[in-house]
């Protein structure tokens, strides 16, 4: 019998179902310094990019393994959602809508359960054992600083005052020759929120990072899931029974039980070490070499033959583009929803901006006003506000996820003149390529209205194009043109 999505309780779950659906590439032979990467990109940019699983790399024994590109696709971030085992684009956007909103209703019900042990305990490195470089942690980009073994992470941390438990993708530069590894938060992140108030508290902060799970981690961790609703509480509504954990030694954080890797420490406002540079989500080595919060690691917890998840980024397409372009739009869709936003056709957040910069929004005008008004409300959602530069309101016969479409709406239906509001120091972030060094990460947005001007919509020009009743019949007629 094969595998089911109701197996799938870690990462060995979901790459056995994925292998059986002939969505896994086994590559061996490969170098930790570059070729990875190298061929990760490379797949990234497929029409069908697999998930590739990289074992016997250079100077590491068979067994001790990387994986990239894991949601680099609709069937394979469908099977990671729980959402089915063969969707496509637009299936998949249709099994998510309102999803969001009813996981973060859920979530309470899927409270993560403490167990006494799980497979992540086979193996618990302290002292002098400790060794990040014992995994075969890449080297990602050719301008790479060093060796990130965070990129696919989950950097789980608590509010000091009530507990409340946040897991974020941060990544994480190898440090000090395996012995600790660079935290890099943001500082609007929950994470380091926390880690502020436990220094105000007790002058140092208590972390965990799982460096490979199951994907979906990955997902609740790189989203903006809303604050006081656990990433891990979130996940388990996500598949529908509670994520179980194991408590570390030495901080009493959540540990995914069923994890491959998982580092236990500690952060100290003192101690730092410098970072970077990274080819980042923006597509630039744009965040330069910085001092960061490095870990003081004091257990290190690995399954036998250990497989470490990465997600690195870089010029868009990338390893998670594909899954935040699908994880925005809907969360951004259900956000708009819930504001009241009448005629809401569709959200589309397009991996040419990294599922942040660039959102289309399709309405049907019911009012003048009514798509600057989705613009202007669209660009300051919590859920769409970080580093967002273009939020282009579309009318409904306009596919918000076409970027033809949506440029041809701009280019016929927009007059610059009035059709485009500027909004100034909005929420930015230290890796866009234009801040200046050492500048606060504002940003500057645009709001542009490619809708046809309301009072117009009667008698606008007609579009030149078949109807969809006509497309359908000779697509039913010769049906090799479809």
């Amino acid at each position: 019998m094969g595998t089911s999505l109701e197996d799938v309780d870690d990462l060995r779950g979901w790459l056995a179902l994925v292998d059986e659906l002939g969505e896994l590439t086994v590559l061996e032979g490969a170098d930790w310094d570059l070729e990875i990467g190298a061929a990760s990109e490379v797949n990234y940019r497929r029409s069908r990019p697999a998930a590739l699983l990289f074992d016997r790399v250079t100077g590491y024994p068979a067994g001790a393994r990387v994986l990239s590109g894991s949601m680099s696709n609709a069937r394979r971030l469908g099977v990671t959602l729980r959402l089915g085992t063969d969707l496509d684009d637009r299936k998949l956007v249709q099994a998510l809508r309102s999803k969001p909103n009813e996981w973060v209703a859920a979530a309470p019900r899927f409270a993560a359960r403490t167990v006494d042990t799980g497979p992540v305990c086979e193996n618990i490195d302290t002292g002098d054992d400790i060794d990040l470089l014992r995994f075969p942690v890449p080297r990602w980009h050719e301008g790479d600083g060093g060796r990130y073994i965070g990129t696919g992470c989950a950097v789980i941390t608590c509010d000091p005052a009530t507990g409340e438990i946040n897991a974020g993708a941060y990544r994480m530069q190898v440090q000090d020759e395996g012995r600790s590894a660079s935290v890099n938060i943001e500082s609007g992140k929950h994470g380091a929120m926390h880690v502020r108030d436990w220094f105000a508290k007790e002058g140092r902060a208590p972390v965990v990072a799982s460096l490979g799970h199951d994907p979906l981690l990955l997902v609740v961790a790189g989203t903006e899931v809303p604050g006081g609703v656990s990433e891990l509480d979130y996940a388990g509504a996500v598949i529908g029974r509670p994520v179980d954990v194991v408590r570390g030694e030495v901080t009493g954080l959540p540990i995914p039980a069923t994890a491959e890797i998982v580092v236990e420490g500690w952060l100290y406002p003192d101690r730092t070490r410098p970072e970077g540079p990274f080819g980042e989500w923006t597509g630039y080595y744009s965040g330069g070499i910085d001092p960061v919060l490095t870990m003081d690691i004091e257990r290190v917890y690995h399954r036998d033959d250990a497989i470490l998840l990465g997600a690195p980024p870089g010029k868009p397409p990338h390893d998670y583009s594909y899954m935040r372009s699908v994880m925005k739009s809907a969360m951004i869709h259900d956000a708009l929803v819930a504001t009241g936003l009448p005629g809401l056709e569709g959200v589309w957040a397009h991996e040419a901006g990294g599922g942040r910069q660039l959102l289309a929004v399709s309405i049907t005008q019911r009012y003048a006003g009514h798509s600057k008004q989705a613009g202007m409300l669209t660009s300051s959602l919590p859920a769409a506000a970080y580093m967002n530069k273009l939020v282009i309101v579309v009318d409904d016969d306009v596919d918000p996820r076409s970027l033809d479409e949506v440029v041809w709406a701009m280019c016929s239906r927009t007059e610059p003149g009035h059709d485009i509001e500027v909004v100034r120091r909005t929420w930015g972030s230290r890796v866009d390529p234009l801040r200046e060094r050492g500048a606060p990460a504002y940003n500057t947005r645009a709001v542009i209205d490619a809708c046809r001007p309301f009072e117009r919509l009667e008698g606008f020009p007609v579009v030149a194009e078949a109807s969809r009743a006509l497309c359908d019949r000779v697509i039913a007629k010769w049906p090799g043109l479809a």
